[in-house]
């Protein structure tokens, strides 16, 4: 028996990937580092090539754990300035989620890695199956924490023009495939450097150097899946149905005074005066822009609703989209958007979330103590329905989302299940104040951005600190107002009628297709060379 000197022994080579992982979230902000993820991955799959399985998952679970805790952990600000916790719970807390939900990249390439057959792009297969499965994973199970996912990076990237056809997640393993076959190719070429950790089995093909015209055919591959789309183009499913006028609040309000008694006052005054003055077909306010029940709110502000739901009452006026919870003790309570326009007259209009937060709207079953410790104000609120009808104003249908629900694509697409009925505009309103002037925003404006190119719909953000803006049906910001500053934004958008290929499988299936896919990469027999693979180079048993 021989220990392997390559780089997947060696000691340091977890801590490499940590620092890749870490890397990875920069090209969330600064969308034109998209190349930075695959760079990331090409080392990282080179890393797993000579990795016995106990060792795949080891590096998968340190890549994990720093790509999201450098991605989320704005998450301590609202757990230590606003949520009271110590420094020390708070930071370990954020820390102990993400070590916990990269244990699904760590399970998937230690699967992956005892599939390996030594083909470059066999194995390269494998390890985008293993990632697509990872990320499926994180945002399904126990309510889903998609945030981070590597198909946001690429919006600005060449692979964007793939959203309408396979959503973020299709286009997260189509880099991860690229990726691999890139860097297992390179390794290839050079076993020495990516060599086997753990007990050799006997003599592996692997550990000679592939002759170059092996290795040029996983390069090829890489090279025409990247540049590929960017070749073809986005190709145009919908077209303009007709444009509306719209006028976005930021009240900019610290989230330290949001809920504070003394504060309300100031708050709700600068809210009503801008529904009233604004000078646009749609008005748009934030999530909770009123921050408490319409009767707690009568009795702080006698007729406010009632002034409101006058002006937007008027046959031919304008109407508004205004966030505030709604509901009581005995049949509970929803995070709402209600709308005010003269239909809503006849008919009353309002919007339940329907995914919610975890600790913040929802306290999973057995951390109560853990939501006590915090100053938040908390609550188990209901659920919305999933498939929620949408607002009309002046012919033009506008589906209303939450907070963090613009990061489920597959749920939004369930609004297109009648393409009849199907929503010209996708309206988003949140309130990231909880996160303080972090990284939060942009990232969040990056989600809002796949969104319109997977649905190719046009997207309004009406936000408290930010980002406020209006994105089109091809992820474009066209107009945006500067994040922790109070103001309006007025704008017009183009609404859009048809369906992209990923609303019409997404809105039937779900994410199902996705699933299978990454299922047959994983359970293809490596004797058969993998999916795209090719003659095996031998496998390596190791510990």
């Amino acid at each position: 028996m021989s220990l392997s000197t390559g780089w997947a022994a060696r000691r340091w080579a977890p801590w490499l990937a940590v620092a890749l992982g870490a890397l990875q979230p920069l090209a969330l902000t600064h969308t034109a580092a998209w190349p930075l993820p695959l760079l990331g991955l090409a080392l990282l799959a080179a890393l797993w090539r000579g990795a016995a399985p106990r060792r795949a998952a080891l590096l998968g679970w340190a890549h994990g754990t720093a790509a999201l805790a450098a991605t989320v952990w704005w998450l301590f600000i609202s757990l230590h300035r606003y949520g009271g916790l110590p420094a020390p719970l708070a930071g370990g807390a954020v820390l102990l989620l993400c070590a916990a939900l990269a244990l699904y990249p760590a399970a998937a390439l230690a699967w992956a890695a005892r599939q390996r057959s030594g083909a470059p792009l066999a194995d390269a297969a494998r390890f985008a199956a293993a990632w697509l499965l990872a990320e499926l994973a994180r945002a399904v199970w126990f309510t889903g924490f998609p945030w981070g996912a590597l198909g946001y990076g690429q919006v600005d990237g060449p692979l964007a023009a793939l959203a309408p056809w396979v959503g973020v997640y299709g286009i997260g393993a189509v880099a991860a495939l690229a990726a691999a076959a890139c860097g297992l190719g390179l390794a290839a070429r050079w076993p020495g450097a990516s060599g086997v950790s753990g007990v050799s089995a006997g003599p592996s093909r692997s550990a000679s150097p592939l002759p170059w015209r092996r290795v040029l055919s996983p390069l090829a591959v890489a090279a025409a899946l990247l540049a590929g789309p960017a070749l073809l183009g986005t190709v145009a499913f919908t077209v303009p149905s007709g444009t509306l006028t719209v006028a976005l609040l930021q009240p900019n309000v610290p989230q330290d005074e949001k809920f504070a008694a003394e504060h309300l006052p100031d708050t709700l005054a600068w809210l009503a005066r801008q529904l009233l003055a604004a000078d646009a077909a749609l008005v748009v306010a934030p999530e909770t822009a009123v921050p408490m029940l319409p009767e707690q709110l009568e009795g702080l502000a006698p007729g406010y609703w009632a002034v409101l739901q006058q002006h937007f009452g008027r046959a031919g006026g304008p109407a508004a989209l205004v966030g505030v919870p709604l509901g009581n003790e005995r049949e509970g309570y929803t995070n709402s958007v209600l709308g005010l326009s003269a239909a809503t007259a006849q008919q009353a209009y309002r919007y339940d979330k329907t995914h919610l937060v975890p600790f913040g709207e929802f306290i999973p079953t057995g951390f109560r103590w853990f939501t006590e410790l915090m100053n938040i104000p908390l609550g188990d609120f209901n659920r919305g329905p999933l498939a929620a009808p949408s607002f009309q104003v002046r012919g033009e249908r506008i589906a209303p989302n939450i907070c963090y629900e613009d990061l489920f694509g597959e749920e939004l697409a369930r609004r297109f299940a009648d393409p009849a009925a199907a929503p010209g505009v996708l309206a988003n309103v949140s309130n990231i104040g909880w996160f303080g002037d972090s990284v939060a925003v942009p990232q969040h404006l990056g989600i809002s951005r796949l969104r319109s190119l997977e649905l190719q719909r046009p997207m309004l953000r009406a936000t408290n600190t930010g980002a406020t803006a209006v994105i089109d049906h091809r992820g474009v910001v066209t107009a945006a107002l500067v994040p922790h500053t109070a103001g309006v934004l007025t704008a017009s958008v183009q609404a859009r009628r048809g369906l992209t290929p990923f609303a019409r499988w997404a809105a039937a299936l779900g994410l199902w297709p996705l699933w299978a896919l990454a299922a047959l990469g994983l359970l293809w027999p490596p004797g058969r060379g993998g999916p795209g693979g090719g003659p095996g180079g031998g496998r390596t048993v190791g510990r």
